[in-house]
This record gives C-alpha cells, sequence and structure tokens, in this order.
C-alpha cells in the first residue's frame, strides 16, 4: 500500500475530554424540530426539564453524533472544500445521560482510493465513553474527500450499504423543517457558514444555505422514535444512514420505514422536490 494509506490509517486519539449538560441534550432537541406543537407532551419530555409533574428528561439517541462535536482522529490533510459528509452508524450500548463528562477514542478504520479524478472515501470510528470507562456509544462516519483520490490506496472492500425491503413502505411520516432550522441547529456543533451564510451558499452551487445532513439524519431518528420506538430512547440499539442529497430549511422530509422484526428499514425524501435525502436507513430497536 501507499505512504499515504499508511497514514492515514495510522491515525488515532485517545482520550478526548467533552462535557454537555441538560442545556445541549435540549438543544439539540429543538434543533432536529421537537417541541414546535408546545402541547406535545411526549416530545416536550425531550425539551422541557421544567414539568409541572415531576418526570425525567429525555434524550434523543442521536445526540451522540455531536456530543463530542469536533472529536477526531487527528488532522487528515484533506481538501475541505472538496470534503462531504458521506453516511453515519451510530451503536447505541446504553441509554445517553442527559448530562455526563465523557471521552472520545477515535481511530481512522478504512480508506478506498476511488481514484484520481473520483476521489477517496475515509471512514472514522469514535467511542463515547462515561466518566467510569464504559462505552455509550460507538459512532462510525464515512466522508467522501472528492479532491483527495489517486494515492494509491484499495479501491475495493466498502462495507454494503443496507438494503430497503422492495415492498411498499409500512408507515410514512411526514416532518416539517421550519425556514430558520440550520440556524439553531448549527449551534450544536457545525458552524460551517454553508448552512447560514447565502454567499457562500451560492458560492458552493446552491441558491441558498442548506440544512446540515446531520440534522437530516436526526429527522428520520424522530420518525423511528414517534412511530415504532413509541419514544422511548432506550428502545435504539442502531441508528444508519446515507446522506444522498440536501435538504433546504423549510421543506417537508417525508420518511419511509419499514418493519421487519426489531429492523426499521428507511428512506427520506423531500415532499415539495421529490428528491431522495437519506438511502439504505437502518434503525435496530431491542
Amino acid at each position: 500500500m501507499s505512504s499515504r494509506y499508511d497514514e492515514l490509517m495510522a491515525l488515532r486519539s485517545l482520550g478526548q475530554a467533552y462535557a454537555y449538560s441538560d442545556r445541549e441534550v435540549m438543544l439539540y432537541a429543538c434543533g432536529i424540530g421537537m417541541g414546535t406543537d408546545p402541547l406535545n407532551e411526549q416530545e416536550l419530555a425531550f425539551v422541557n426539564e421544567a414539568s409541572y409533574a415531576a418526570r425525567p428528561l429525555k434524550v434523543v439517541p442521536t445526540f451522540a453524533s455531536v456530543a463530542a462535536w469536533g472529536a477526531g482522529p487527528g488532522d487528515m490533510k484533506l481538501n475541505m472544500l472538496m470534503l462531504v459528509d458521506g453516511e453515519r452508524d451510530i451503536r447505541f450500548h446504553q441509554k445517553l445521560p442527559v448530562a455526563a463528562r465523557i471521552t472520545a477514542d477515535s481511530r481512522v478504520t478504512g480508506v478506498w482510493d476511488k481514484g484520481a479524478d473520483k476521489g477517496a472515501v475515509i471512514q472514522t470510528e469514535t467511542v463515547l465513553r462515561d466518566d467510569s470507562g464504559a462505552a455509550l456509544a460507538t459512532l462510525v462516519a464515512s466522508r467522501f474527500a472528492r479532491g483527495d483520490g489517486g494515492f494509491g490506496g484499495p479501491s475495493d472492500g466498502q462495507p454494503a450499504p443496507h438494503a430497503v425491503p422492495s415492498r411498499a413502505p409500512d408507515l410514512r411520516v411526514e416532518i416539517a423543517t421550519r425556514p430558520d432550522q440550520a440556524l439553531l441547529y448549527r449551534l450544536c456543533g457545525d458552524r460551517n457558514p454553508l448552512h447560514s451564510d447565502p454567499e457562500f451558499a451560492r458560492r458552493a452551487g446552491f441558491p441558498r444555505p442548506i440544512l446540515h445532513g446531520l440534522c437530516s439524519y436526526g429527522i428520520t431518528c424522530r420518525a423511528v422514535l414517534q412511530t415504532y420506538a413509541d419514544y422511548d430512547p432506550a428502545a435504539f440499539k442502531r441508528h444508519a444512514a446515507r446522506f444522498s442529497a440536501p435538504v433546504f430549511p423549510g421543506e417537508t422530509v417525508s420518511v419511509a420505514l419499514w418493519k421487519d422484526g426489531d429492523v426499521v428499514s428507511l428512506e427520506a425524501a423531500v415532499k415539495e422536490r421529490g428528491v431522495t435525502v437519506i438511502r439504505n436507513g437502518i434503525t435496530v430497536l431491542g
């Protein structure tokens, strides 16, 4: 293999320290659109700790995607202007606490060279641990480095995506996004101006700022949470999806769901444009 491949595969960073409180937990839930109906008690349990009748605050499972925002294996020396998020796969080892001091152990787990004119796919793994060292969640992220291919690494062996059933969806859930949703969600960690600055978005080839892919990912978690999981975060063992196109804030995300035992397959499309934005999604309940 090439020295560049070996350099990437050797990257790791252990014991990165982070902390969060119920403020970050509620901000994330609001960021993915929960609480828009102020009388929906099921969703208020994720965004309001000050209930008249005492009840515990709940944590959306995909909060794990931002709980240690910025954690990573180290500088991969990539062309950041050409880097796009490809997919996210989170496995939950226990229910996330409402507030915690955590550490993140990150490493590169795979690199696939698609060619000089096509780019490279880089997969990383981050394990979130509580202050006792017990694993809370394992996050696998794949990013497509469009400007960094052709270094001589392997081109085959990338994990196959989850295949959704060929039958009609068992259920479809429509979730509206707000015009200002990206401005709120960016406060969870991702301050990329692509999601907030009109001129930056235009220069990147979009007519206006786009919604964060991880916000769309969280919206698909909401769809499963409010249907097959009965608003129980502890039911989630895994949530994974591939990003295929952006959502513009203010659009409606239509999530198609197929349930086979404890496995829920999913895809999501923008209702107004008929564009699929999330593919090959899977939630494992248990």
